[in-house]
């Protein structure tokens, strides 16, 4: 299961780091966004590259280094971000990912749509 977000306003890179800082905070989750679709191909496999491409958002655990990142790619569609579920959510852990996304785009001032598929 995914739990896509769409941002409405700008500022959609701020956006999308507060959400990968979310990310690194829930270890049942892997990501993928705009960013890593749409930049160059980078090889995101080793600890360095994921703290690399992390840098300035978060410290990433080495353990999470080869989970955070999606491998079932770029089907991102119309929205900007997604979660990726290791396994199916529970509805506490669905409402602790709204809190979480909440809370970390309220000071940004975006407006977002999130719906888990």
């Amino acid at each position: 299961m995914k739990s896509f977000v769409k941002v409405y306003g700008p500022p959609l890179l701020k956006a999308i780091k507060a959400l990968e800082k979310v990310a690194i905070g829930l270890p049942e989750v892997c990501i993928w966004d705009t960013f890593i679709a749409y930049s160059p191909p980078i090889a995101l496999d080793s600890y360095e590259s994921v703290s690399s491409y992390f840098a300035g958002v978060g410290e990433v655990p080495e353990k999470r280094c080869s989970t955070i990142i999606s491998k079932s790619g770029e089907s991102l569609g119309e929205h900007d971000f997604y979660f990726e579920w290791f396994k199916k959510p529970t509805m506490d852990e669905l409402n602790n990912l709204i809190e979480k996304v909440d809370e970390a785009l309220a000071p940004l001032g975006v407006k977002y749509t999130l719906t888990t598929k």
